[in-house]
């Protein structure tokens, strides 16, 4: 328990003198207080001119973890009508304790069920309040867009497929060819087909273990980020206006079917998003806004070497056939995929980027993130179940070496798999 355990007090034969002062005796159980919040404590004793005639700390014998936790014993005087608020105002000074502590470990989603508090939306698209988005004038697109008109839907969507899989063979990464074609194997993705999101999440989960979850809109980078540590996809349902069917200013349903959900079908890549997730649990919003930028010049926008040749993998190029033509021409500019540099890089949300990051690989991007991730400044760690899919603070040493122990019987077991097999 951090902060101090209840305050005690010992009945003292002194405690009702004729002189109106009265004897106390005290026990507090601290752990991990600092100097200033002792002498909080002290201040108190200093308000009601107590003197104190024996004071004594000592290691505390009941926590298991006793090294982080200690004992004081105080035996002290005071006068008889200030002993209840003397009291009260000690129980107060720990309480304070106790919250301070608590307050280092700001509220973030533990578990899946969790993200049923994360739905802030972000109204910078929304083609209601958006004076910038096509459709802001447009009463009869944003009718169609609230009831989902089946027949527009269909139509469009089958402009975009066909349009963007005759790139794909020469522009996309191999990771994604692979994926899409199951894709349209078992889920059917087809030019005449819409695929239902229920289906797609079955796919992602028996691949990678994501799985989509209807989102309302654009949400805000702290509460999407924080679903991806949970291997979860917040994924739109609605379609883009139709005076720009190449081409989206806010996801839409084409750019999570055919841009996000192919890569997150592949291992290496549904680990990197996960990564970015965990990283952004308890984040202060600066990191939020740097991990947001490295997830826009990665997953959506993001390029990398394969045989020799630059290939798509972000999202946002893989389901956009003009961005996706100009990435991979000699117009833009490239750069390596170096996270210190990429998070604070500027990036364009109303047009083509300048500047794309180009990764050599998904192994070598992943180490990368991950040792930037080490980097973020947090008073806590965490750890990621993927058992009960939740994430744990691990702030005791029994917790790290309960998770430890977890790993080495799986690390075990993979080794006797190993000698069977050689």
């Amino acid at each position: 328990m951090h902060g101090t355990e209840p305050l005690n007090k010992r009945d003292s034969p002194d405690s009702n003198r004729e002189d109106g002062r009265a004897t106390l005796i005290l026990t507090l159980t601290l752990c991990n207080v600092s100097k200033t919040e002792l002498s909080k404590a002290a201040k108190v004793f200093e308000m009601f001119e107590t003197q104190i005639h024996h004071f004594e700390t000592r290691r505390a014998k009941k926590p298991k973890n006793a090294t982080d936790y200690f004992d004081i014993f105080i035996e002290c005087e005071v006068h008889s009508a200030d002993v209840s608020i003397l009291i009260t105002s000690l129980k107060r000074v720990t309480e304070d304790v106790k919250t301070s502590r608590e307050e280092k470990v700001p509220w973030f989603p533990r578990k899946i069920q969790d993200l049923d508090r994360c739905h802030h939306l972000i109204t910078k698209y929304d083609p209601s309040l958006d004076h910038g988005h096509p459709g802001y004038a447009d009463l009869e697109y944003k009718k169609r867009r609230a009831f989902f008109a089946d027949l527009a839907f269909n139509y469009r969507m089958r402009e975009v497929y066909r349009k963007l899989r005759s790139l794909y063979p020469t522009h996309a990464c191999t990771q994604y060819l692979d994926a899409f074609q199951q894709l349209e194997k078992h889920c059917g993705y087809q030019e005449d087909n819409i695929p239902q999101l229920q289906d797609v999440s079955r796919f992602l989960k028996e691949r990678t273990g994501f799985q989509l979850r209807p989102a309302a809109g654009l949400l805000s980078a702290r509460d999407f980020l924080a679903s991806l540590a949970f291997r979860v996809f917040q994924s739109t349902q609605y379609i883009r206006h139709f005076s720009s069917p190449m081409h989206s200013p806010e996801p839409d349903c084409c750019h999570e079917l055919l841009g996000h959900v192919p890569m997150l079908a592949d291992k290496e890549f549904a680990q990197f998003s996960q990564d970015i997730g965990l990283a952004s649990l308890g984040s202060s919003e600066a990191e939020i806004e740097k991990l947001a930028t490295l997830y826009w010049f990665t997953v959506e926008f993001g390029l990398c070497k394969q045989n020799g040749l630059i290939k798509a993998y972000g999202a946002g190029l893989l389901s956009s056939y003009g961005e996706l033509t100009y990435a991979l021409s000699n117009k833009p500019e490239y750069k390596p995929f170096d996270p210190e540099v990429t998070a604070v890089h500027p990036y364009q949300d109303q047009a083509f980027q300048p500047v794309y990051f180009v990764a050599e690989n998904f192994e070598d991007a992943k180490a990368k993130l991950q040792n930037y991730a080490m980097k973020i400044k947090k008073p806590f760690s965490l750890h990621y179940d993927p058992f009960t899919s939740s994430v744990e603070v691990m702030n005791t040493p029994q917790k790290v070496k309960r998770t430890l122990c977890q790993m080495k019987e799986e690390l075990k077991n993979l080794c006797l798999v190993l000698e069977n097999l050689s």
